[in-house]
């Protein structure tokens, strides 16, 4: 199962990374009317994802205290999501974040996959931790993949490639 996932996930990175490499640091942060997350933020949403997923696996955390409040379930995008890094520094921290949970992924004793998840109030949801890898390193990534595709069209730019 692991291998499936990591495939799916590699093959999310691959399309995410995609649709963000001919924009400017001005278009990763526009914000059209009517779609609720830009570029910078989306980005930086999965990259807190790789790291809560990847904390579950044993990971430490790796990023700073203040990404959860930029990027984590509830926060609103907005221009300073890019910082000063810009572009560039977010794709640095997007390829990382995914190295590191790839890496924990594959080094996960498959017999734990079906351990209960420890988070008591998402156990309702997702009983174990097989059913968060799929549903935060498969659903979650492709959906926001998803979206950022539609944002790319908002923003006025041409799609690319097929995700598949």
């Amino acid at each position: 199962m692991v291998p499936e996932i990591v495939a799916s996930f590699d093959r999310s990175l691959a399309y995410i990374r995609e649709l963000v490499a001919d924009l400017t640091d001005e278009e990763m942060v526009m914000q059209p009317p009517g779609v609720p997350n830009h570029g910078a933020w989306t980005l930086g949403h999965i990259i807190f994802s790789c790291e809560q997923i990847a904390q579950l696996l044993g990971v430490e955390p790796w990023l700073p205290a203040d990404w959860e409040a930029r990027f984590g379930y509830g926060s609103t995008p907005g221009p300073q999501a890019l910082a000063a890094s810009g572009k560039s520094g977010a794709l640095a921290a997007f390829a990382d974040a995914g190295q590191h949970l790839r890496a924990a992924l594959l080094g996960i004793d498959e017999s734990n996959l079906y351990r209960p998840l420890p988070d008591e109030q998402a156990r309702a949801i997702l009983p174990t931790v097989a059913d968060a890898l799929v549903q935060i390193v498969a659903a979650h990534t492709a959906f926001h993949a998803g979206q950022l595709a539609a944002w790319r069209r908002a923003i006025g730019r041409r799609p690319v490639g097929v995700f598949i």
